[in-house]
């Protein structure tokens, strides 16, 4: 049996159950729900079963408080499956009025009208679970701490075993578990066989809608392009346009935009609107991210050599797998990710907010001179804010490829990414 690796995720996980009757942890296929929420649970019901598939269903429908029964945590693995299963465990955790009752995983928001059911508030706590991190695959030392540079800026001095060779595979493998401890043939295969489900079945699950393949491949190949930009759907559409033979409007990219998000393959990151003392106008779109950049890499057929040829598209595909790492991390650390851009073109790849107000400013950059441009771009950003109306930036950091770490003169950290912990 395969050794169950620690996620980031258990600890949020638990405390979460030590505060309600249910937790709900959603994510993405393959990113290691069921795997982490079994750690725990002291009874399963797997939804898809094939044995029991049918039975469950149509018990869900009849009784579904008998599927409920079972030592806590009951473990509800795929419970979107049967949706009346949500007021069934709100019911059941208000009757029982206990903590620590159940655990819910799903892939994807159910398909089924739940418009008249309870929003589970105050009973269902809900996290997100992605793929890996660095940090959890065993790939970054974790030398640097976020939480610790939040309670204090302190100098550091740190050395990475990645370089960029290494990232262009890790970007590529992606942060699937059944990836890790396996040959890069196999590793950098998972990433391919995600995509080729979420274009063949699973985006036509997300809403019930047949989608068609051939569209489903050029959308995902134009989001890919436009990784990390807050590129808009009329730029999608110009992109698809010229190699889709049907009627295609915005309406319809939309709608496939929005499946997609329905099996969280697409994560877009929101913008930051911080008190500023000038009158800046600051842009409202969000970035557009996959839920981890080796989606983005299989869709447009590449593999770590092609990414050491193209060092413009490698950095776009590092920013989003920075991204992927630190949405983990704000999680973690009772926070929240954005991005900044302002109508001059000043923009920040990272805002690590936390719900006390501290925050901080980080950019993604492979390295070389891009080090002192997006270091000079957060000690802008920063002298821009309006501190009489908010807090200071916490830190700022620009996280890289270089081997060595260590804190500017400026105060700007420059932090490899095979370093970074929460």
């Amino acid at each position: 049996m395969k050794k169950y690796r620690n996620r980031i995720a258990d600890k949020i996980l638990l405390d979460k159950l030590e505060a309600k009757g249910a937790v709900l942890i959603e994510g993405t296929k393959w990113c290691g729900k069921t795997t982490t929420a079994s750690q725990i649970a002291k009874s399963i019901l797997y939804m898809q079963d094939p044995a029991k598939k049918t039975h469950n269903l149509k018990m869900a429908e009849l009784d579904p408080a008998l599927l409920l029964k079972g030592d806590t945590p009951r473990l509800i693995d795929e419970w979107q499956l049967a949706p009346q299963l949500w007021d069934a465990v709100r019911f059941e955790v208000d009757k029982r009025d206990q903590f620590n009752q159940f655990i819910l995983t799903g892939s994807s928001v159910p398909t089924a009208d739940m418009t008249t059911a309870h929003s589970g508030t105050g009973r269902i706590s809900r996290m997100t679970m992605r793929p890996m991190t660095l940090y959890e695959s065993g790939d970054s030392n974790g030398s640097v701490s976020l939480g610790e540079l939040f309670s204090e800026q302190k100098a550091i001095s740190t050395k990475s075993a990645l370089d960029l060779r290494r990232i262009a595979y890790l970007i590529c493998r992606g942060g699937w578990p059944k990836a890790l401890d396996q040959s890069d043939k196999i590793a950098l295969r998972q990433a391919y066989d995600y995509y080729d489900a979420v274009v063949e079945s699973d985006i036509s699950i997300a809403d019930g809608v047949k989608k068609n393949p051939q569209r489903v491949k050029l959308l995902m190949h134009s989001l890919s392009r436009f990784t990390a930009s807050d590129a808009k759907v009329t730029n999608i559409r110009a992109d698809m346009v010229p190699n889709d033979i049907d009627t295609l409007d915005e309406d319809t990219i939309y709608s496939y935009i929005n499946a997609l998000k329905r099996i969280f393959v697409v994560e877009d990151l929101p913008a930051w609107s911080p008190n500023l003392r000038s009158r800046t106008a600051i842009r409202k779109s969000d970035k557009r991210h996959f839920v981890d950049p080796s989606i983005a890499v299989a869709s447009l057929g590449l593999g770590p050599d092609d990414l050491l040829n193209d060092l413009n598209t490698t950095g776009l595909l590092f920013e989003s797998m920075c991204i992927r790492d630190l949405r983990v991390f704000a999680e973690a650390l009772d926070g929240t990710l954005y991005h900044y851009r302002d109508k001059t073109g000043l923009e920040c790849d990272a805002v690590v907010h936390l719900r006390n107000g501290s925050y901080a400013l980080i950019e993604a950059k492979l390295g070389g001179s891009e080090i002192e441009d997006a270091a000079r771009k957060l000690l802008l950003l920063q002298s821009k804010i309006d501190t009489n109306r908010m807090k200071a930036p916490s830190f700022l950091m620009v996280l890289t490829v270089t081997e060595y770490g260590y804190r500017r003169e400026d105060g700007v950290y420059v932090v490899p990414v095979g370093c970074i912990k929460y």
